[in-house]
């Protein structure tokens, strides 16, 4: 069983950046590929970002390559999203998820945080 609490979320004008943390208990988390979800206002939850459980894969969505950077430090069983070059669009809730799917698709796993809200204001 893996508990997941994020935090970093906040108010950031466009072109900022946020880092967005996401701690886990639980001794199988250095298992588990984990992930970053979002969800906008009116909108399906998407995946955004993944890392292998060893750190040495990272997957992301097309709308977030080259701003976004996913990573994670096993010794503190913590993943990180760093979000540069924000725009409006990036509003949502981020959600960590763990133990996630890598394939074709990326299949969010069982565990998932409580949220963070992320607003970026033009």
């Amino acid at each position: 069983q893996v508990q997941l609490v994020e935090s970093g979320g906040g108010v950031v004008q466009t072109g900022g950046s946020l880092r967005l943390s996401c701690a886990a208990s639980g001794r199988t988390f250095s298992r588990y590929t984990m992930g970053w979800f979002r969800q906008a206002p009116g909108k399906e939850r998407e995946f955004v970002a993944a890392v292998s459980w060893d750190g040495d894969s990272q997957y992301y969505t097309n709308s977030v390559k080259g701003r976004f950077i996913i990573s994670r430090d096993n010794a503190k069983n913590t993943v990180y999203l760093q979000m540069n070059s924000l725009k409006p669009e990036d509003t949502a809730v981020y959600y960590c998820n763990g133990d996630m799917t890598i394939g074709i698709r990326k299949l969010p796993g069982d565990y998932w945080g409580q949220g963070t809200q992320v607003t970026v204001s033009s």
